[in-house]
């Protein structure tokens, strides 16, 4: 596979002294075209602040280099570059399922009435058909999610991040997303970043998972997941997905203990201020 993403360097402060905090430190990750790569790591880590770099929301330190294709990207001109999920779903309560899987589109310019159409075309494929002028007042957590991840289908970029998308719903509905996202993934076959706190779905969902230190974040492991594709639910219990799961395990909760000191350390400080 040829290389899609190369981060060097990538590093973020926030704040000024005695508050200065560190988010990221010299992050470098490359990411294959085509890779379905998760990022899991102790909360506070980074992983959020270094999706919002990627996808030009927040412009890193000084000496951050960010190469997609193999082409050295402008800091200052990332937006737009790639796909980007946040947390929350984001929809529009007044416009329908349709309507707001189509505004990451119009709003990169796709005249309403293409957009549409080409919405309207794969409605069906994202388990949203018949639904499709309904409000998102109307629809269940999963349903919701299944419409935010069209409008970032839709907004036609060959490198989606995805933060968390996952992470408010039950276990069931849970589960059923993930079975769905790789079906799709497997049809359109996008690069993608995937954060989440649950190690079960980095595993599942994953080519490779990566694994960040706590703060300043750094990526501490990376761990390749061999395990073949299609990816059975059973899965879960077999002998080698359970053997990363431990590895992967250890890793977070030991920098998870290190995030919690380095917090304690920071409140001390800041009182003594």
């Amino acid at each position: 596979m040829a290389e899609k993403i190369r981060l060097k360097n990538i590093s973020k402060h926030f704040g000024a002294a005695p508050r200065r905090i560190a988010a990221l430190q010299g992050v470098d990750l490359t990411v294959q075209s085509g890779e379905f790569v998760t990022v899991v790591g102790p909360s506070g880590c980074g992983k959020s602040t270094l999706f919002n770099i990627v996808v030009g929301l927040t412009p890193p330190d000084e000496g951050a280099e960010l190469y997609i294709d193999g082409e050295r990207q402008a800091i200052d001109h990332l937006l737009g570059r790639v796909a980007f999920m946040p947390q929350r779903d984001m929809l529009m309560p007044w416009r329908t399922v349709l309507d707001n899987a189509i505004l990451a589109a119009e709003i990169d310019g796709v005249p309403r009435t293409q957009a549409r159409r080409r919405a309207s075309a794969v409605l069906g494929r994202f388990g949203l058909k018949g639904f499709e002028h309904h409000y998102p007042q109307e629809l269940s957590g999963g349903m919701r999610q299944r419409v935010a991840l069209m409008r970032t289908f839709l907004f036609e970029r060959d490198i989606m991040l995805l933060d968390e998308p996952f992470g408010a719903l039950d276990a069931l509905t849970r589960a059923m997303m993930q079975r769905w996202l790789l079906e799709v993934w497997s049809e359109f076959k996008p690069t993608v970043l995937f954060i989440t706190h649950d190690i079960d779905e980095a595993i599942y969902l994953g080519d490779r998972v990566v694994v960040m230190s706590a703060r300043p974040g750094r990526n501490k492991m990376e761990v390749d997941v061999s395990i073949a594709r299609p990816r059975a639910p059973s899965i879960l219990t077999a002998p080698e997905f359970v053997e990363l799961k431990r590895r992967l395990l250890a890793a977070v909760e030991d920098e998870s203990l290190k995030a919690f000191a380095s917090m304690s350390r920071l409140e001390a400080t800041v009182e003594d201020a």
